[in-house]
C-alpha cells in the first residue's frame, strides 16, 4: 500500500473519492444537482487544493467551504442531517484505506471528522429559527 506524498496522491485521493459520492444514492442527487458537469474539473481542483493544503500545509486553497455547505443546506430547505456527513465520512475512509496508508493517510481521515462536525454544526446553528 501507498502513503500520500504528492500532489498526485491527493488527486487521486479526491478523484477516487468523488466519483464514488457521486453514484452515492443519499449523497449523489445532492452533489450532482449542485454542481454541474462542467463545472466538476474545476471542483475537483479546488478540492485537491483544499485537501493538499491540509495534508502538506502548502497554502493552495482559496475559497469559502462554510458558505457552499450553508447554501446548499438552504437550496435543500435545510434538510441536510448528519447522515450526510456520516455517508460523506463513511466514503471518504473506504477511499482512503483503498489506496493509501500511514500519517497523511491517518491526518486526512482524522481533519476529515474535525471538519465533518464543524461543518454540520456550522450549518446547524445557522438555520432560521422556526
Amino acid at each position: 500500500m501507498k502513503t500520500i506524498e504528492t500532489r498526485k496522491d491527493v488527486s487521486i485521493l479526491v478523484n477516487t473519492f468523488y466519483v464514488k459520492v457521486r453514484k452515492d444514492e443519499l449523497l449523489g442527487p445532492i452533489f450532482n444537482s449542485h454542481i454541474t458537469e462542467d463545472k466538476w474539473p474545476e471542483h475537483l481542483e479546488k478540492l485537491t487544493d483544499f485537501w493538499e493544503t491540509n495534508l502538506f500545509g502548502i497554502p493552495k486553497f482559496k475559497g469559502n467551504p462554510s458558505q457552499k455547505h450553508l447554501n446548499v443546506d438552504k437550496n435543500l430547505a435545510y434538510k441536510v442531517d448528519q447522515n450526510h456527513f456520516g455517508k460523506w465520512l463513511e466514503i471518504w475512509f473506504q477511499t482512503i484505506n483503498s489506496l493509501f496508508e500511514g500519517e497523511l493517510a491517518d491526518r486526512a481521515k482524522e481533519a476529515s471528522r474535525r471538519i465533518a462536525h464543524a461543518q454540520f454544526i456550522m450549518m446547524w446553528n445557522r438555520r432560521p429559527q422556526v
